[in-house]
């Protein structure tokens, strides 16, 4: 048969990646981002490069019915989904008295509401066709609240609980859904977001390609969840077991933007 991806946020960070790691193993990719320009460049050199095929859908997921849209398209091209991977997302950093509502809206739109509905739009085709895997792109603040992060870490705990939720529902099915939580990732994401200005984004930063290897492997693996990085599961461990009066301060001053690292001479 063949194994159709689609793929969400693939033309830099974590999502290409994704794209070129499904691609090396022979898999046929559905891209989808906002950027056409640079989703057919990206689409003409995984075709050529691995030789599978590589259909484009240029949309705002942000926009009302954008599931929907994407859903019908593929349909039009005649393509079953086996692999479902929502990694587009963005971030807005700063305190929440700052930072802009209309881009903390966009990603309750995005992260949340495009995530279920194209779920709900593709899972019932994986059920009846008693095979497929979703990987849903999470964040080690998935786990955890983090001030000065607040919006966007609530959104990635929405999808790390409704991704266990409904994977658990699915159980038997012959489909399952995990949630890659990465932590700081060097992408085009940390730049615009401003967070290469943090102080978590000057320890341990991961490179795409190995946060990419992690996921798709718990993916084909079926897991639940999986945290990238031994540092990362190091910070999401301690969180769960370190009070609030003590971690919230912490995680407050590594995303605080606009730090500046001090050496002594």
């Amino acid at each position: 048969m063949i194994k159709f991806a689609l793929i969400t946020g693939t033309t830099s960070g974590i999502g290409k990646s994704l794209a070129e790691k499904f691609a090396q193993e022979k898999i046929n990719l559905v891209l989808v981002s906002r950027d056409g320009e640079k989703l057919i460049h990206q689409a003409d050199l995984l075709s050529k490069k691995y030789g599978i095929k590589v259909y484009t859908i240029e949309a705002n997921l942000e926009e009302a019915n954008a599931a929907f849209l994407v859903y019908e398209k593929v349909k039009q091209m005649g393509i079953t989904i086996q692999y479902l991977v929502n990694n587009a997302g963005f971030n807005e950093v700063g305190s929440f008295l700052d930072t802009d509502l209309t881009k903390e809206i966009g990603m309750v739109k995005l992260h949340i509401i495009f995530t279920t509905e194209i779920m709900k739009l593709f899972i019932p085709d994986m059920v009846k066709n008693k095979y497929g895997r979703v990987l849903n792109v999470g964040s080690t603040g998935s786990h955890m609240a983090v001030p000065n992060d607040a919006v966007y870490a609530a959104t990635k705990a929405y999808v790390l609980s409704v991704s266990k939720a409904i994977g658990a529902e699915l159980k038997g099915t012959g489909v399952t859904i995990t949630t890659l939580c990465p932590g700081a990732t060097k992408t085009e994401f940390a730049s615009k977001a401003g967070l290469e200005n943090t102080l978590l984004f000057k320890m341990f930063v991961m490179d795409p390609k190995k946060v990419a290897k992690v996921g798709y492997k718990a993916l084909m693996r079926g897991k639940v969840s999986v945290v990238a990085g031994v540092y990362n599961k190091m910070l999401v461990f301690t969180s769960k077991i370190t009070p609030a009066f003590i971690i919230n301060p912490i995680t407050k001053r590594m995303m605080k933007r606009n730090f500046v690292s001090v050496s002594s001479s």
